[in-house]
């Protein structure tokens, strides 16, 4: 297993969209092995490959209090949802962010698990949230589109700021952003 490297906002790589999986695959396997990897590490309870720089549709979740609780689904979409609710969201691509968002309290998911065996299910709650908030990244969508031009603006300028800041302490060239 290996540590992947997480895009950060506004990284143009987290806008793609990313592109279903004919089969689950040795390769699909081990890029879940990676992400849960990364995702413990960051540490955070979700993680989408777009977020690792990888254009296929794969997401992995543990939303349990022990991280021992690891689901992974490729291809996964949302078949229904029902009721709202906010719930305060952050992301390992928006670092050291957290607002309110509204979500879908209940929603019925189709995918591959790990295996490659169809699952169709039912979540609500902060599973439900995690789920929607991943494949929303897999959709070049990030959690900061919900909230307003205001705050979005605000949120890039210090993102950026930051990111220059460690560069120069880093001596590394600034990225191109």
């Amino acid at each position: 297993m290996a540590l992947l490297t997480v895009l950060h906002y506004p990284d143009p790589r987290l806008r793609i969209q990313a592109k279903p999986i004919a089969a689950v695959s040795v390769e699909t396997r081990r890029l879940i092995a990676d992400m849960l990897e990364t995702m413990y590490a960051a540490p955070g309870i979700g993680l989408a490959a777009t977020q690792v720089g990888v254009d296929q549709r794969v997401i992995v979740v543990d939303v349990s209090e022990n991280n021992d609780e690891s689901r992974a689904f490729v291809n996964p979409e949302i078949l229904v949802r029902d009721g709202k609710e906010k719930m305060q969201e952050g992301c390992l691509s928006v670092p050291g962010v957290f607002e309110e968002v509204e979500r879908a309290e209940h929603i019925r998911v189709r995918a591959l698990d790990r295996d490659g065996k169809r699952v169709e299910f039912d979540a609500d709650g902060l599973l439900a949230v995690c789920i929607q908030h991943e494949i929303d990244h897999l959709d070049g969508k990030l959690f900061v589109d919900y909230l307003s031009e205001l705050k979005r603006r605000r949120i890039r300028k210090k993102l950026e700021r930051e990111q220059r800041e460690e560069h120069e302490r880093s001596g590394a060239a600034a990225p191109a952003i």
